[in-house]
């Protein structure tokens, strides 16, 4: 497992990966959005031509990709359509998976290469990075050349922060098998008329072809062991055969993981809102007196709007005065900037628990992630314990484990600007969970001062930001609040499970 750290260190392994792949190979993607022309490393290495070269050398090449709102409400209907035309003309199949729940989406973000003549190659991706415009970002944050319009606040070309990750051994026949259910999903691709006679208008493929019979699972090849976990909602009419009460196995493996925590909840996250999924994380900081909290969240929405806006604000608002509430000053939340001053926009998906525990994949935490769209995380307990003082910072005899720590030490040292140590293992202030937290609130504090006294002179060292939550009038929460919970974050669960915010 290794986790792959923005959009230039996912494209061009991902490009790589699939021209060695052979006829009779197999390539299995699902996808949020996609743009046929989003460049995976320079001219010539489109997504969507990638793909066609690979259909037209006999890779056996499927696709399911939302199918989308419609593009007036800022979705990428389009888009989506455009993909699945070119791979379909040279021989592959991509098809429009609108088999949620109403006014869900398919947000899984995975890639499976299977090799049947050379497992040693097989590999899946798995994470928060789609195939589109705006990913391709590095370190630096300067956005992507190929950027999307957000929030005036990102200037043209967004900065984007992201996580994808590499995965070998016998998870990827796990994420192979989360692909395939959704395939031979026999309900149809949607119940809409309107989508259906637009699925005549265009031809579209509707329905889909046999796979091949599924390879054996890889063979182990590390230290990881990795948990696949899923959402999917409780589906109304009918529910999907392979999980007719719907699927929280992401919520769950959190409401496992942190009563466990007692030194350092390290988050990085789209949006971390809702009152109801913040509760378990209340409730360890309540529970733990020593505990931290850090979250590195976007500063603002990714939509403008006077009606937008405060509904992409009120569940976030709502939920940082739960966890306030309950850790006080151990509670810490950051938003990001470049060093041209520019916001990024976060949209990794990150969690890692007192070193020791590290999910990452392609929910958030809100409601919607954990109970209403299709999601797919990878949750990570490393066998190898990293040696590094403090040992086991929980103090449950867990100890720190290399895979954990390591991820969370290089996402600081990013947003911190600090370099690794030269030598492996070398002592890091930042293993310890108190002076990783005043690192944090230092480098904040001091690039907000900078900023607030003007910015003279040279600027601090960090990209961190310290998060205020603007205020809401009474008036714009007694409007946004039920669209909220409506549109924006709304729940999936079934209703005994509702009353009592279990999953």
């Amino acid at each position: 497992m290794r986790p792959l750290v923005h959009g230039a260190s996912y494209f061009p392994e991902l490009l790589a990966a699939i021209r060695a792949q052979r006829a009779g190979d197999l390539l299995l993607f699902t996808d949020w959005r996609g743009d046929p022309d989003e460049r995976l490393a320079g001219h010539g290495s489109e997504i969507g031509t990638v793909l066609c070269e690979a259909a037209e050398r006999g890779v056996i090449v499927k696709g399911l990709v939302w199918r989308s709102h419609l593009d007036r409400f800022q979705f990428s209907e389009a888009e989506n359509r455009h993909l699945g035309e070119e791979i379909e003309a040279a021989g592959g199949e991509c098809l429009l998976d609108m088999r949620v729940r109403p006014g869900g989406s398919h947000h899984q973000k995975l890639v499976v290469l299977r090799h049947p003549e050379r497992p040693e190659h097989d590999i899946a991706f798995a994470g928060g990075t789609d195939l589109c415009h705006n990913r391709h970002d590095d370190a630096t944050h300067r956005g992507d050349s190929q950027s999307l319009p957000m929030a005036a606040a990102y200037g043209p070309h967004p900065p984007w922060h992201d996580i994808q990750l590499a995965i070998r051994g016998p998870a990827v026949g796990d994420i192979e098998a989360c692909f395939r259910e959704r395939w031979d999903d026999p309900a149809p691709l949607s119940r809409s008329p309107f989508t259906r006679l637009r699925e005549l208008v265009h031809r579209e493929d509707i329905r889909a072809d046999p796979l091949p019979l599924q390879l054996a699972d890889p063979q182990p090849c590390g230290t990881h062991t990795v948990q696949v976990l899923r959402t999917y909602p409780n589906r109304l009419l009918r529910g999907y055969d392979f999980a007719p009460d719907g699927e929280r196995s992401i919520a769950r493996s959190y409401l496992k993981a942190l009563p466990r925590a007692r030194a350092l909840i390290y988050l990085e996250d789209q949006y971390l809102w809702s009152p109801h999924v913040v509760e378990c994380f209340a409730e360890a900081l309540t529970a733990n007196p020593d505990l931290r909290l850090i979250a590195v969240i976007p500063s603002f929405p990714d939509q403008d709007g006077g009606l937008t806006l405060p509904m992409n604000l009120i569940g976030r608002i709502t939920a940082l005065d739960k966890l306030r509430r309950a850790g006080g000053g151990r509670v810490a939340v950051y938003g990001l900037e470049n060093h041209a001053g520019t916001p990024v926009y976060v949209h990794a998906k990150v969690c890692v628990i007192d070193d020791v525990w590290a999910s990452v994949g392609s929910d958030n935490i809100n409601l919607r992630s954990w109970t209403h769209d299709s999601e797919l995380n990878c949750a990570v307990l490393d066998q190898s314990a990293d040696l590094r003082e403090p040992r086991d910072p929980g103090g449950l005899g867990d100890g720190a484990r290399c895979y954990a720590r390591d991820l969370r030490l290089r996402l600081s040292r990013e947003h911190l600007d600090r370099d690794e140590p030269e030598a492996q293992h070398a002592p890091d202030v930042l293993c310890d969970p108190a002076s990783a937290f005043e690192a944090f609130a230092e480098t904040a504090a001091a690039l907000d001062s900078w900023h607030d006294r003007g910015r003279p002179g040279p600027r601090p060292a960090g990209r961190l930001r310290t998060y205020r939550a603007p205020n809401l009038s009474h008036t714009a929460k007694a409007l946004s609040t039920p669209l909220y919970r409506l549109l924006v974050d709304p729940d999936g669960r079934p209703f005994r499970l509702r009353r009592h915010n279990e999953y």
